[in-house]
């Protein structure tokens, strides 16, 4: 399976925007102060709806710190989530932003946040103004379209327990994170299904251990 743009781990107990886009590409004086000056920072408590249908999603998020999720609602009622995001990654509904339409999809705040955003407006100056910028977009653009690539893919060919794996891989705290009823939704299983591949893991972990 193709691997995605790998970006730089982040130690500090919360990342910083300039430090992400500066790992990609140096960044030229002036446009560091412009993000400086135009983003901005903001902090949301769990459960806080960031974005729901029908509205126009005007920002693009940047995770500093915390977790959230991204999920609709199909025709029998049921949430069915589509990401879910941490530190160091950029949340936003791609259709809506860079379309300026309305949104078909929640975006939700699972763990307390804090984010650095900016908007449609203030990311196409940015591209007008520096062609460092112009580099920047295309690499992140790359990056979450492979993983959305990847995502389908996974969902579409492989067994759920590879799927609960590779959820655990790409975020190994996310069972303090957030809620079964969600891993199993973004799994695309139950609930039921998600714990019984839980216990037959705690099962195989215990016989592992006691080798």
């Amino acid at each position: 399976m193709t691997q995605s743009i790998t970006m730089p781990h982040i130690n500090d107990p919360e990342a910083d925007l300039l430090e992400i886009l500066g790992f990609i590409i140096p960044l030229p004086t002036p446009m560091q102060n412009r993000v400086k000056e135009e983003s901005l920072i903001e902090t949301f408590e769990r459960k806080k709806i960031l974005l729901s249908p029908g509205e126009i999603a005007r920002r693009i998020y940047f995770i500093r710190s915390g977790f959230m999720r991204a999920y609709f609602i199909d025709e029998d009622g049921k949430e069915c989530t589509t990401w879910f995001r941490g530190k160091g990654d950029l949340m936003i509904s791609v259709t809506s932003f860079f379309t300026q339409q309305p949104a078909q999809e929640y975006i939700e705040v699972l763990q307390d946040s804090k984010v650095q955003s900016l908007t449609w407006l203030e990311l196409n100056a940015y591209y007008a103004d520096f062609k460092e910028a112009n580099l920047i977009g295309r690499i992140l653009i790359q990056k979450y379209y492979i993983l959305s690539a990847e995502s389908a893919i996974l969902l579409r060919t492989q067994r759920p327990e590879h799927r609960y794996d590779m959820l655990l891989q790409n975020h190994p705290e996310i069972e303090q994170q957030t809620t079964q009823q969600n891993i199993a939704s973004y799994l695309g299983i139950s609930r039921e299904t998600l714990s019984r591949i839980r216990r037959k893991k705690a099962k195989m972990c215990h016989q592992t251990q006691n080798r």
